[in-house]
């Protein structure tokens, strides 16, 4: 599994499944060690936490970005940038064929409506 070694925080735990050990990466573990009331954070933000825990590497993504995202505060925002480092997008686009879709459906939409499509 990608990035079964990053564990710099301690937060990975291991827990075993049908097809072999699995990780996780406890937020709650953060909150035990300190870092702030992460029960209290948005569901969004946690999903940005885990994201960025995930992808500690002390380079790109350090522990310093933890702490900044753990001690969100929607009072006090900051400017701060995420180091968000997906491993997947849905609906991703490579090619253009949905924008180039989009584009007909609406030449077809104005010629319908009676309007000009150049």
């Amino acid at each position: 599994m990608a990035n079964a070694t990053k564990n710099s925080m301690g937060a990975r735990a291991t827990f075993e499944t049908g097809s072999g050990p699995a990780f996780i990466y406890r937020l709650d573990k953060l909150e035990k060690d300190g870092l702030g009331n992460i029960s209290r954070l948005p569901f969004s933000i946690k999903v940005l936490l885990e994201a960025v825990l995930r992808e500690v590497d002390g380079f790109i993504v350090t522990e310093a970005d933890v702490q900044k995202l753990a001690a969100w505060n929607a009072a006090a925002p900051a400017e701060d940038e995420i180091p968000f480092k997906p491993a997947r997008v849905i609906l991703q686009d490579f090619t253009g064929v949905p924008a180039v879709v989009d584009l007909a459906a609406m030449r077809s939409a104005m010629a319908r409506m009676g309007g000009d499509p150049q």
